[in-house]
């Protein structure tokens, strides 16, 4: 008697449709994405410059967080919902009161006159044990109070939204409203 030969199964397909199934999971599947901050670097200092400028203390408002995820405004306990409005008022100066911000007249072409342009700067700085989470946030604020005073700038000089105008005109409005956010190389940073 001889040996049996086993039947073979006929595999030709299933390499069709292991293709279809990768394909339609690489279609259908969400891939989760680092999330990142869009800053402009400031530009390197002048050959013959060795420090940057010296800013006014009235012109810095520093923001700390530390290890626990808590926040200091200027050394006071804060809440990082209020964030965005401190930095608002703080940018702004609405009132020119002496212990916020200088303002510098700024001639801005697209204006046709000038602007006072905040001297404001808003210092960032954390801990090495600060959440990813809350680092975010404190950032997420600190935008959105630039471009809600940008996009309500751009409403009373142009009629339109920030994100309706002309390229020009948003030249314009980042020239009265800079991003002036100075972050410090994480430390460990005191506060309760």
């Amino acid at each position: 008697m001889g040996k049996r030969k086993t039947p073979g199964l006929n595999t030709s397909s299933m390499a069709d449709i292991s293709f279809l199934l990768l394909t339609f999971f690489l279609l259908t599947s969400s891939i989760n994405t680092d999330q990142g901050i869009a800053r402009r670097l400031p530009p390197p200092l002048p050959p013959n410059q060795d420090k940057p400028p010296e800013v006014r203390e009235r012109n810095i408002f520093i923001v700390k967080i530390n290890s626990k995820d808590r926040l200091l405004f200027n050394g006071e306990i804060g809440n990082v919902r209020d964030l965005k409005d401190r930095a608002k008022e703080f940018l702004g100066n609405p009132q020119n009161k002496e212990t916020l911000p200088e303002k510098e007249d700024v001639y801005i072409e697209e204006f046709h006159s000038t602007y006072p342009v905040s001297k404001g700067i808003i210092s960032l700085q954390n801990d090495r044990g600060t959440s990813y989470d809350m680092y975010l946030q404190v950032q997420n604020e600190l935008t959105a109070a630039i471009n809600e005073m940008r996009n309500d700038l751009a409403k009373d000089k142009f009629g339109k939204g920030y994100a309706d105008i002309k390229n020009e005109q948003r030249d314009a409005i980042d020239k009265a409203i800079p991003i002036a956010i100075s972050e410090a190389e994480p430390k460990n940073v005191e506060g309760k």
